[in-house]
């Protein structure tokens, strides 16, 4: 039988949490307004000089005078990127320690690191999308195709016979030619290099035919005759490169609708409050806005792109769907 006595005795509780999720919710609300009261640590997971470094460095002024704060830029390339971003993933959940990642580390990594010391969207929150890039595929000046249709040609008739080169094994580099080979039932060897150095002087060499980067690394060569481009990998053409056609549009059948971009952005420790997780975006969506910045990203070869911190999740979660039966195919595996 209900007695008020009962009621009274089970409300004391109720209203004790009720008020410690008051006082709770205050002090979030007090800590993301202080946000942030020191400077803020940004791990970046490429060595200095590279795009990623590049972007973080063309925000890094911007950022300060957005948060009152300096953003200091620490570079952590080692193990393709998954050191720092790992780092990150373990770290004080309160918006002053970011990590600059991409794909690698966030959306092919699950699937080719048997150990991986953190899981992406369990770890870490994303915040913002930073730049958006095509791959380039390009051959040796020598080679017997200058289209991606007399390319996958050439792969059919001579299975095995070509080298691809790539700037190091689960690369985004490695893995887009690994989806043409998937898509098109066609067999190239995989030669991997420490860089992008490396791979392009290999493949201006001859020692390797074929290879997909990013466009700055290979343009040089291009201009010198020592490369060919065959095709961009974005869905539509290049600004950059209007001339170049795309893989989608080679008219090889099973290339319809392909699409292989090199991505990047920023991302904070899962558990950061919600409200610390906006201002830093609107921090960063304000310095990727700024004219001057844009204008440096795009001479770099860099599409910036913004937005909020769903669409960056949403980005990860279909990268790493898509990704994951081609890296089971090719039988990439990092120890």
């Amino acid at each position: 039988m209900f007695h008020p006595l009962h009621a009274h005795t089970h409300a004391r509780p109720l209203a004790r949490l009720l008020l410690i999720w008051a006082v709770g919710m205050t002090a979030l609300s007090g800590w993301a307004q202080s946000f942030p009261n020191k400077p803020i640590r940004w791990v970046v997971v490429a060595p200095a000089g590279s795009s990623l470094d590049v972007i973080a460095r063309a925000m890094q002024e911007h950022l300060k005078d957005h948060l009152g704060q300096a953003v200091v830029v620490d570079n952590k390339p080692q193990a393709g990127g998954t050191l720092g971003t790992a780092e990150v993933a373990k770290s004080a959940p309160d918006g002053h320690t970011w990590v600059m990642s991409y794909n690698g580390p966030l959306a092919f990594g699950p699937h080719l690191y048997p150990k991986l010391p953190y899981q992406p969207l369990r770890d870490l929150q994303p915040v913002m999308i930073t730049t958006s890039q095509p791959n380039v595929i390009a051959a040796n000046a020598q080679f017997p195709a200058n289209t991606m249709r007399e390319l996958v040609s050439q792969l059919k008739q001579h299975p095995g016979q070509y080298n691809f080169a790539s700037v190091g094994n689960g690369s985004a580099s490695h893995l887009t030619m690994e989806y043409i080979k998937a898509v098109t039932g066609t067999f190239a060897v995989h030669i991997p290099f420490n860089g992008s150095p490396p791979a392009v002087l290999a493949t201006v060499a001859g020692q390797t035919q074929l290879m997909a980067s990013v466009p700055t690394a290979l343009t040089p060569q291009v201009k010198q005759g020592r490369l060919k481009y065959l095709a961009v990998t974005s869905a539509h053409r290049y600004a950059l490169l209007p001339d170049v056609p795309t893989v989608a549009e080679s008219g090889v059948p099973e290339l319809k609708g392909f699409e292989a971009l090199a991505w990047n952005g920023v991302l904070v420790a899962a558990g950061t409050p919600r409200a610390v997780v906006d201002r830093i975006n609107s921090a960063l969506n304000a310095a990727l806005n700024d004219p001057a910045v844009r204008e440096r990203l795009k001479n770099a070869g860099l599409d910036p792109v913004g937005g909020t911190p769903e669409q960056f999740t949403q980005l990860i979660t279909q990268e790493s769907a898509k990704w994951a039966p081609i890296i089971q195919r090719s039988g990439a595996r990092i120890d």
